[in-house]
């Protein structure tokens, strides 16, 4: 009887462990965990396989995401380029993507994009407003003036319209989304989690690094 019990056990058990392997090597799934962007763009980044993340300060899910983001950062293999680039649907993005990209003309990214989001979620002040901007900004140590002017210059509009072109181009309907190599989307939709979606970023990247080596 024990013997029988045993062996059962050991059935199971290894039912089990073959499971638990074939999740582990599961390959993402097209439509379910990525999708395939209907009109691939070209990428910035050379050789480097190159993975955006398209944002919005006011988004929650952004906020929420950002986090997981920076922590995966820090263990981003060699291989791959990371850039923020900040999504515009309406409006009312606008100001954030202007702010995204005058913290990067004065090189105060590193800084403050951080803080940016902390004062929109956790301090609920409104950032799209532009005094109430210029005088945070101050108070963080940044020259009110020489931030105003760069928010406010050509290059930086330029930008912002850059983003809101790119935001079309690769067909988005909202943030967070990730795209690697300028042919998959990956969404909070389909991820689920902030963890889904970086771990389905990393298996697109191998899986890229393969689709090269056969070349």
């Amino acid at each position: 009887m024990l013997t029988r019990f045993f062996a059962i056990a050991l059935l199971l058990f290894g039912t089990l462990t073959m499971g638990f392997a074939a999740n582990a090597n599961a390959q993402p799934v097209e439509g379910q965990d990525y999708a395939l962007l209907p009109n691939p763009q070209p990428t910035g980044s050379g050789k480097k396989i190159e993975v955006l993340e398209f944002f919005w300060y006011g988004c929650s899910h952004c906020f929420d995401t950002h986090p997981h983001i920076k922590e995966w950062l820090k263990k981003v293999p060699k291989d791959v380029s990371f850039q923020y680039v900040p999504g515009i649907f309406r409006p009312n993005w606008i100001p954030g993507a202007k702010t995204f990209y005058t913290l990067e003309a004065i090189g105060q990214t590193g800084k403050l994009h951080d803080k940016v989001y902390d004062a929109i979620h956790l301090e609920q002040l409104d950032l799209t407003r532009d005094e109430v901007l210029f005088d945070w900004v101050a108070k963080q140590g940044v020259d009110r003036k020489k931030f105003a002017d760069t928010y406010n210059s050509f290059a930086v509009q330029n930008k912002a319209t850059k983003s809101e072109l790119m935001s079309k181009a690769y067909s988005l309907q909202g943030v967070p989304a990730l795209v690697v190599d300028g042919k998959y989307l990956v969404t909070g939709k389909m991820g689920g989690t902030p963890e889904g979606m970086l771990k389905t970023v990393d298996q697109l990247v191998e899986k890229i690094r393969i689709e090269r080596k056969k070349k």
